[in-house]
């Protein structure tokens, strides 16, 4: 039987070669990882899992966690991460929309879980931070050579739930080969080998921890660090054994802050990239001033795996994402015709290619939508590609928020505070912010004579929301600007409150 996409891992596998190292020292090579994730799988088939059911992961990041993943490759199943910082009111419809098989939780959300779990048909085990739970021990029993289901390149592989523009979540589905055509480019374009050693400190629920940097190494043989949290101190102490780095800018804006960033410390580093949310320019040039390397910034969405890259040989040019990789097609065009706009001009930024998704969850008019008759995908993304080729990201047609690398969408976040006690309504917008990219920042009219504060309507936040949604201040007006047809004029918002966080630096 054919494994499309790991079928491809495990040829690059070299069994005593070492995979993973975490802060603990615990260590994991190439072949403890084929034998783990049989288990794992056999485990998966045990409880009656079947090729295409969904298996929805709640968990904190370990080493165990990556082996489920690649588990749910070898069975066939849909692998489905969910941020650890989602509240029980968003697991309810995640659980309720995907309709998993299997729900795979921390031990503490068990309780909270099963009821939800249950509503749905879903079974719940548990996966803890130290590589204990309930589906570790059912997969110690189990033959670690598990024969993989049958998988072909359109079979799907995962689903990743990414915001909407009515502020519910959408599932974009990837394919086998969304996910190892995208993984291979990288790993050739960002010249990886057996030889790199990357420290990982992102987490591995969303597309940069685990498709991008899990996946490329797993394709080159490589090793990693596996780090359960970013910590400059100890990113600057890998530096000294590691070869590339992959973070959001919030990682490089500390290092650049850190006295211990020079020359000296970066010497054997060969590429540090950035992704997620913007880099500013500002972050890139003090950060090459410092460590003697220039940030490799690419561009990517959930939807779509990687599109382009600054290059590995060549300028990488701040402010810019680069050029499309090879086999991605990229486009700009008219936002309201659709037509292709010559370079220089700004407008809407479409893609094609294997690494484009397959479409959303259950959503077939969205789907339709979002893709061109030619089958470009309308990425909601404004930019433009320069005379020499580079690719800028200039803003979003939609109203998306990235702050910290995690994308918001205001109207979730608007809906939870316009239900607090004395708020007549809010406008939730981002604005620039020094270590985050965008600070989620929330404009609230109050009704006349309330006692309503920002702690107040933080404090009633924290059990409706995860809490990278949660704005980062909130700020009191009489009303908020309109247009003469009552549209909130955020525009005007952001342009008010561009300066909020610059005091903070």
């Amino acid at each position: 039987m054919s494994n499309h996409l790991f079928d491809a891992i495990r040829h690059a596998a070299r069994p005593d070669a070492l995979f993973i190292e975490t802060t603990g020292g615990r260590t994991w090579t190439y072949g403890d990882m084929l034998e783990q994730s049989g288990r794992l799988a056999g485990a998966l088939d045990r409880l009656g899992l079947r090729p295409g059911d969904r298996v929805a992961v709640q968990v904190d990041k370990s080493p165990e966690a990556l082996m489920l993943y690649l588990a749910c490759v070898r069975a066939g199943a849909v692998y489905l991460p969910l941020n650890i910082a989602y509240t029980l009111a968003e697991l309810d419809y995640f659980i309720g929309d995907s309709e998993p098989f299997l729900v795979v939780c921390t031990p503490k959300m068990r309780d909270g879980l099963q009821p939800i779990a249950q509503k749905y048909g879903a079974l719940v085990e548990t996966l803890d931070a130290d590589g204990g739970g309930s589906l570790l021990d059912l997969a110690q029993d189990e033959d670690p050579d598990f024969l993989d289901a049958s998988c072909g390149p359109d079979s799907l592989a995962a689903i990743l739930y990414t915001s909407g523009t009515t502020g519910r979540s959408k599932g974009a589905m990837l394919t086998h080969d969304n996910l190892l055509s995208n993984a291979s480019t990288l790993r050739d374009v960002w010249q990886f080998t057996a030889d790199d050693r990357l420290i990982h400190a992102l987490p591995i629920f969303h597309t940069h921890g685990l498709f991008v940097a899990s996946n490329v190494v797993l394709l080159s043989g490589a090793s990693m660090y596996f780090l359960p949290k970013f910590d400059p101190d100890e990113a600057l102490q890998l530096m000294q054994t590691s070869t590339v780095m992959m973070g959001v800018p919030t990682f490089y804006v500390r290092l650049a802050q850190h006295d211990g960033l020079t020359r000296q410390a970066a010497a054997k580093m060969r590429l540090f990239v950035s992704g997620s949310a913007p880099l500013l320019a500002e972050t890139h040039r003090a950060f090459a001033e410092k460590s003697g390397h220039a940030i490799l910034e690419r561009y990517g969405m959930t939807e779509t795996n990687m599109n382009t890259s600054n290059p590995y040989d060549g300028d990488r040019i701040a402010g810019t994402v680069g050029f499309p990789l090879p086999g991605v097609s990229l486009r700009v065009t008219d936002p309201e015709t659709g037509k292709p706009l010559a370079d220089g001009e700004t407008g809407m930024i479409e893609v094609s290619g294997p690494n484009v998704f397959k479409g959303y969850w259950r959503m077939p008019e969205k789907t339709q939508a979002e893709f061109r008759a030619d089958g470009f995908f309308i990425t909601g993304d404004l930019g433009k590609i320069d005379e020499r080729g580079y690719v800028h990201i200039v803003g979003r047609g939609k109203d998306l928020v990235i702050s910290g690398g995690y994308n918001i969408y205001p109207k979730e976040v608007e809906t939870e505070i316009d239900q607090i006690p004395g708020v007549v309504e809010s406008a939730v917008i981002g604005v620039p912010h020094p270590d985050f990219g965008e600070g989620l920042t929330a404009v609230v009219v109050s009704k006349p004579g309330a006692s309503l504060d920002e702690n107040i309507v933080l404090n009633g936040l924290k059990d409706r929301l995860a809490r990278f949604k949660q704005p980062k201040r909130v700020i009191f007006i009489d009303e908020l600007p309109r247009n003469t047809m009552g549209k909130v004029q955020k525009n005007i918002l952001r342009d008010t409150y561009a300066g909020l966080y610059r005091k903070e630096r």
